[in-house]
């Protein structure tokens, strides 16, 4: 029962608690993705840029060379190479990969609180750091503030997960996760569009890095005082509340599980497709959200507002896309009109191959800006389809293990976010329009041969290794008999 103080906050909130929680959490995933995706707006300004001649150059759009040699005068610009550039983009990847499983462990054991609050408070320290560090250090500063902030935000999605589990009864469990995994693409609009606009405003580049890294700090405080790991430990959580979530989730959150079968979950095919998938999907997404940008102050000369309003469009209509396609999904299968196992690859193959084929035709519209941002605005919104497709796919095939097959299939996947900023770094020396071809042509490979592997092996249905109370010898036997079935599946789809 609540008593004095605790009766008299539990007044204060209009809104239930477990919505607080995912408020809270959408406002996280947002000020992450802002504070990561802001250097990819801010190096463009960053950078020395050589307009006068660029402007002229064999497979190179015109530009007002007046205007950006004005704007180049203005900002005093590092002398980094192409090849420097994908070298720093892609260092937040290095820390990102290597926190993203010991975090999510963590954050199952021990609660997700203060495993997501301290690493996005982490992020935003460095990311108020960042101006400091590049003054100092120059691109070895910038890589290793990067790496850092790759650590902090490695934890995020795992740690996520963890407070869901604890918070989001079943039957407001899409609403909520789509709410809270939602802030990835509004942070992705926000980070870009208003990184450009203050760019613009201020005439300094540091400036988007006080700015997000202060919201940052401003969110790990009101997390701090608002959220708390479940219900049971919240202090000011109304009884009705409390005794709702108690009975839609139970408390199986607080048993311990079984011991994970490793051995069973890396030797299961349908796993390994949904790591091919997600490689497929992070090499694309990467390649736009960390390359877009140069794309357009390189190759198509946009201004730095206009690069960060255009940039910022595409996750626009990702971010809608994402939810009609999660509706159609939905509805195809409660009618039945395509089991789960083949509305997973439908979706997944919609946002693979349609996404590369308007990369190419992006590059080959040359000079003509509308048609390009028309273009790369379409691609981004058919890969949209991944989330009721590949994205989902985890907890088809278990709810025990959800958060580390997340972390497994995450983290090996964002391992293409150190590749594909590098690799377009070293294909775009001089950022012609040839250069960047080929950028999306092996982008549109990747996606093909990785889509091919999913929709050959992948499966909607629960996988038996999911059942963590099943007797060891009676697992034993089940996984054999798995083993060599998907072994002659194997047999039969080569």
């Amino acid at each position: 029962m609540l008593t004095g103080w605790q009766l008299i906050l539990s007044k204060l909130f209009v809104i239930p608690q477990r919505w607080v929680m995912a408020i809270m959490g959408f406002l996280a995933v947002a000020n992450a993705y802002t504070m990561r995706v802001c250097l990819n707006i801010a190096i463009t300004q960053m950078v020395r840029r050589h307009a006068a001649t660029a402007a002229y150059e064999v497979g190179s759009c015109p530009g007002d060379v007046d205007e950006v040699e004005a704007d180049s005068s203005e900002i005093s610009g590092f002398n980094w190479d192409e090849e420097t550039q994908g070298i720093i983009l892609s260092a937040f990847y290095y820390g990102y990969i290597v926190t993203h499983l010991p975090g999510g462990m963590l954050a199952e054991r021990f609660g997700g609180k203060y495993s997501l609050g301290f690493g996005v408070l982490s992020t935003a320290v460095f990311t108020l750091l960042t101006p400091w560090a590049v003054n100092v250090g120059g691109a070895t500063g910038l890589i290793i503030v990067r790496v850092l902030e790759g650590l902090g935000e490695g934890t995020t999605f795992p740690a996520l997960n963890a407070m869901l589990a604890r918070w989001a009864p079943v039957s407001e469990r899409g609403r909520m996760g789509s709410l809270v995994f939602g802030g990835a693409q509004i942070g992705n609009i926000a980070g870009t569009y208003f990184s450009g606009l203050v760019i613009k405003e201020t005439g300094e580049w540091q400036s988007v890095f006080y700015l997000f890294g202060s919201i940052g700090i401003l969110w790990f405080i009101l997390w701090a005082l608002l959220c708390f790991n479940d219900p049971e430990s919240h202090p000011y959580i109304s009884d009705k509340e409390k005794k709702y979530l108690e009975e839609a989730l139970g408390r199986h959150h607080n048993s311990q599980p079984s011991a994970i079968p490793w051995k069973a979950i890396f030797m299961s095919v349908p796993l390994w497709a949904l790591v091919c998938a997600q490689i497929g999907h992070d090499y694309g997404y990467f390649t736009m959200v960390t390359d877009l940008p140069k794309y357009m102050t390189g190759v198509l000369k946009f201004d730095i507002h206009r690069t960060g309003t255009l940039a910022a469009l595409p996750y626009a209509v990702m971010w809608i896309s994402s939810i009609i396609f999660g509706w159609l999904c939905d509805k195809i299968v409660k009618r039945k009109w395509m089991t789960v196992t083949n509305s997973r690859k439908t979706f997944t193959t919609i946002a693979s191959v349609g996404p590369g084929i308007c990369m190419i035709l992006a590059s080959y519209s040359g000079c003509n800006t509308e048609a390009v941002v028309i273009l790369f605005t379409a691609s981004m919104g058919l890969m949209g389809a991944f989330y009721p497709g590949m994205k989902v796919n985890a907890l088809d095939l278990t709810s025990n293990y959800a958060g580390t097959i997340m972390a497994i299939v995450n983290g090996i996947g964002a391992i293409t976010g150190i590749i594909a900023p590098y690799l377009v770094g070293l294909l775009t020396p001089d950022s012609t329009l040839t250069q960047w071809r080929l950028v999306f042509w092996i982008t549109l490979a990747v996606f093909i041969v990785t889509n091919l592997v999913f929709v050959a092996w992948a499966s909607g249905d629960e996988q038996w290794w999911n059942s963590s109370a099943q007797d060891p010898k009676k697992q034993e036997v089940e996984a054999a008999t798995n083993q060599t079935v998907q072994v002659q599946q194997c047999e039969v789809k080569l």
